[in-house]
C-alpha cells in the first residue's frame, strides 16, 4: 500500500467536496436573492392600474 498516495487522494477528494459545497451554497444564495428581487418587483407593479397601451391585446385572432 502506498500511504502517501492514498493520503493525497483522500485530501484531493476532500477538497473537491468542499469546493462543490461552497459553489452550491453560492448558487443557492444567488438564486434566493434573484427570487426575492423578482417577488419584490412583482408585488410593486400595478396590476389593476391602466396598462401602457389599453387598445392593444383586446382582440385575439384565432384563425390558423
Amino acid at each position: 500500500m502506498n500511504i502517501p498516495l492514498l493520503s493525497m487522494s483522500l485530501s484531493q477528494s476532500n477538497l473537491q467536496s468542499q469546493v462543490s459545497l461552497s459553489l452550491m451554497k453560492n448558487v443557492m444564495d444567488t438564486s434566493q436573492a434573484n427570487a426575492n428581487a423578482l417577488t419584490e418587483m412583482l408585488s410593486t407593479t400595478n396590476a389593476g392600474a391602466n396598462p401602457p397601451h389599453p387598445h392593444l391585446g383586446g382582440i385575439i385572432d384565432t384563425k390558423a
